[in-house]
């Protein structure tokens, strides 16, 4: 069963400085058919202007990864880390016992378009941490590269959880195919581009949770970029 999260029903936050959509219920914006999937639980599409970010605010009890789609975002934290991660780079940080960090965008002219990702975590109390790679686009070209994973396999960042996040770029007309293990489900997020996913129109921001499904085939209606939760 596919389950589709239309873009344009989503919740919106626009701050001026911030334009946010919201997949799943976060701050202001509740809505109890939609608190998360499995063990995904946020997944904003933010838009940040020149110069402005988040101030320093505090997490506990999550693993948050930010996946850069335009732009680059200057990253502190509580750790000690000062980092700056660019298109096609994540960074994710286990919040663990509690950590503190800002983002903001270090551009005075682009704007900073990006996903914020958050996962419950497999247990509380964790000891915080912070990870940052980056997936250069040929890697995603036309193949899933997976970015995060419990284990940490095939170069991907580590979450504590049992859960794996993919991407893909797809050229339009070309097709990837993904095969879920008894029992798994997957939440597909449409990043830019159209595609069909077992028959189903998606389009930029769309999202879809699949529950009782095996065999999935996307296929890219125009060139596409595609974010896949194999998830508990």
């Amino acid at each position: 069963m596919i389950t589709i999260r239309r873009s344009d029903e989503r919740g919106q936050a626009d701050h001026g400085w911030l334009n946010s959509y919201h997949s799943f219920s976060f701050a202001n914006y509740y809505d109890p058919e939609h608190m998360g999937f499995r063990s995904l639980r946020v997944i904003n599409e933010d838009r940040i202007a020149a110069g402005t970010g988040f101030p320093t605010h505090p997490h506990r009890d999550m693993e948050i990864i930010t996946y850069v789609v335009s732009g680059a975002v200057a990253h502190r934290d509580s750790l000690g880390n000062t980092e700056t991660i660019g298109a096609s780079g994540i960074q994710k940080f286990s919040a663990g016992t509690g950590i503190a960090h800002s983002e903001f965008n270090p551009s005075s002219t682009e704007p900073l378009h990006l996903l914020q990702i958050w996962i419950l975590p497999n247990q509380q109390g964790l000891r915080p941490g912070y990870e940052q790679k980056t997936f250069p686009p040929e890697t995603k070209q036309g193949q899933w590269r997976k970015l995060a994973s419990r284990d940490a396999s095939d170069g991907s960042v580590k979450i504590n959880q049992d859960a794996e996040l993919y991407a893909t770029i797809l050229r339009s007309g070309e097709q990837q195919g993904y095969t879920l293990q008894p029992g798994r489900y997957a939440w597909v997020q449409v990043v830019k581009g159209e595609i069909s996913l077992n028959g189903n129109a998606l389009y930029p921001g769309d999202g879809a949770a699949i529950r009782e499904e095996m065999d999935l085939t996307l296929e890219a209606t125009s060139d596409a970029e595609i974010l896949l939760f194999d998830l508990a």
